[in-house]
């Protein structure tokens, strides 16, 4: 598990003015990229600094890494962040450190680094890798209490949920980078007191706010990953928005759950915020309550009870056209915290590999939905509205259920604490379009 050194230092700062007292990418955070110069240039390995970003491939033409922070910054150079993944914590960490001295304040190369930084505004933002499998989990208990009991006022938790860590299998070709525009889906829908499903527009469009976890090293098929080593596997984590929709889903879900309702769209932040930028933030995985069962032996780590969880704030906000028209700013809709997660993440990847399956470099897992315990942290319209039953209403004096055309949702993540400088993650932006025709003959 990653460790507090010096690179973690609240009192350092750098010689790139915009990283000092930036709310989301100080020197502390480093986080890692994939980015291109909107004037032109493949996508490169880049690292946020500041409103900048570090070019690495041409940080490493100038022969700036040597040894283990070299290997990793050839494998991050590149058009993808895979071969990064999957060299596991030592390169990344001597690249972190590597990084923290060329972007110090005291940085002997300064003035030929600035030649190779970018102006983040002016470059896209990529994917941070090639995503071969997709799983999402179900680890919000609040989230999971409040969905349930919409469906089952008495018994809002099915009997597996405090066994198991609940996933499934998503469609990782549909995932895009934050401010790709989301298309609302058609589908099949069975309104209430309808007779036969109907074909078009979903009309109960949601989002969910989640943490993406991306994966390191992998394991060969056949083999397990013990819980004990689970974290040598994550190579970062950013924030997820996996768009539902929810009409889709109540008539698709049974027996085998979501599919359509899902796999229409899923928007990431995309910057890699590493296990090492996240050593701060470290927390106690909260007790579970006396009743609860204790989780079976594969699952159970002390290390990981003691340090596996994070405590990261999550905040999910919209931005309607008519606000948008009148030059308003993003209002707020929840706040919430990875604290509230049932599961760590290396409980999620002991889990998914138990069974022999073979997690590869560049895989993601969602976390679930990660609402708080009370309506202000709900972390998805579904909770928020009762259903659509109890619609929000806006500063602008709208109301919504579930998201109309041209509403933008917008996830940000802050981990703070005493004594140690603020990281943020970037954000999470996607803008609901209209669904294609359904019968455009």
């Amino acid at each position: 598990m990653a460790t507090i050194d010096d690179t973690h230092d609240p009192s350092r700062r750098s010689w790139v003015a915009s990283a000092n007292g930036h709310p989301d990418f100080p020197v502390q955070n480093l986080p890692l990229g994939i980015f291109s110069p909107r004037g032109g240039g493949a996508p490169r390995g880049g690292v946020a600094i500041g409103e900048m970003i570090l070019d690495l491939a041409a940080a490493r033409a100038a022969g700036l890494f040597a040894g283990d922070a070299a290997t990793a910054a050839a494998a991050a150079a590149g058009p993808a962040l895979n071969a990064l993944f999957a060299l596991g914590a030592g390169p990344r960490q001597a690249l972190r450190h590597r990084l923290s001295e060329l972007l110090g304040a005291r940085s002997e190369h300064a003035r030929s680094l600035e030649t190779m930084l970018h102006a983040a505004e002016r470059c896209t933002l990529h994917l941070p890798a090639q995503i071969g499998d997709y799983t999402d989990f179900y680890a919000g208990i609040h989230h999971a209490l409040n969905v349930g009991r919409l469906f089952r006022p008495d018994n809002p938790l099915l009997p597996n949920y405090k066994h198991v860590p609940i996933g499934y299998h998503g469609r990782a070709s549909s995932i895009l980078p934050s401010g790709r525009p989301i298309c609302r889906p058609n589908g099949q829908t069975k309104p209430a007191g309808a007779a036969a499903p109907l074909f078009g527009p979903s009309q109960r469009l949601d989002y969910e706010l989640e943490l993406g976890i991306w994966i390191g090293p992998g394991n060969a098929l056949g083999a397990s990953i013990p819980i004990g080593e689970a974290e040598a596997h994550i190579a970062g984590f950013c924030l997820l928005n996996d768009w539902s929709a929810r009409d889709i889903q109540t008539w698709e879900s049974q027996p085998l759950g979501p599919f359509l309702a899902k796999s229409f769209a899923s928007t990431l932040s995309p910057w890699v915020i590493t296990p090492e930028a996240l050593a701060p933030f470290r927390t106690r995985q909260p007790p579970r309550a006396a009743a609860d069962p204790a989780p079976l032996p594969y699952l159970f780590d002390d290390t990981d009870q003691e340090h596996g969880a994070l405590d990261i704030e999550l905040e999910v906000l919209i931005l309607t056209e008519q606000m948008r028209h009148h030059d308003h700013a993003p209002q707020r809709l929840a706040l919430s915290n990875t604290s509230h997660l049932y599961w760590t993440a290396a409980q999620m990847l002991a889990h998914h590999s138990c069974n022999g399956c073979n997690l590869r470099p560049g895989d993601l897992f969602g976390s679930g939905t990660i609402s708080a315990a009370d309506m202000a942290g709900c972390g998805s319209l579904l909770e928020a509205t009762q259903g659509g039953k109890h619609p929000l209403r806006l500063a602008s004096g709208e109301d919504r259920g579930f998201l109309e055309d041209g509403d933008e949702v917008v996830l940000r993540a802050r981990a703070r604490r005493d004594g140690f400088a603020a990281i943020g993650f970037g954000e999470c932006r996607g803008r609901i379009q209209p669904a294609p025709d359904p019968d455009p003959r």
